[in-house]
């Protein structure tokens, strides 16, 4: 599986979320539902649908469909924010800071080095 990288920088690919729907495997929806669970919001397992962020028209987990970085990455049809002209904005960094993902920022700065 080639690997997609999320329009924050996450790894989609690596995102239990995403393995979880992709294998069609409930027992991995579950674990993940549990896991996710402890930030606040109960989840269910049917609630754990990802085909990836950057996927348009495809399903994406919850809180993705009101990400405003998502939405800015579809809106100007980039791959990932490392491909936005105004890269980095406070929106990026603002969502990087509010779930602690300093892996996300390198991995868009790897891109970045690279196009």
């Amino acid at each position: 599986m080639d690997r997609m990288v999320a329009a924050c920088g996450l790894i989609c690919t690596e995102c239990p979320a995403y393995v979880a729907t992709q294998e069609d495997n409930q027992e991995k929806r579950a674990k993940v539902a549990e896991d996710w669970s402890k930030w606040g919001e109960k989840l269910k397992p049917e609630d754990i649908n990802c085909d990836g962020c950057i996927q348009a028209g495809k399903r994406v987990f919850r809180f993705c469909n009101t990400c405003s970085v998502r939405g800015c990455v579809l809106e100007r049809s980039l791959r990932n924010c490392a491909y936005c002209s105004e890269y980095p904005c406070k929106k990026l960094d603002d969502l990087l800071k509010s779930m602690d993902a300093l892996a996300a920022k390198s991995n868009l700065d790897e891109i970045r080095k690279s196009i």
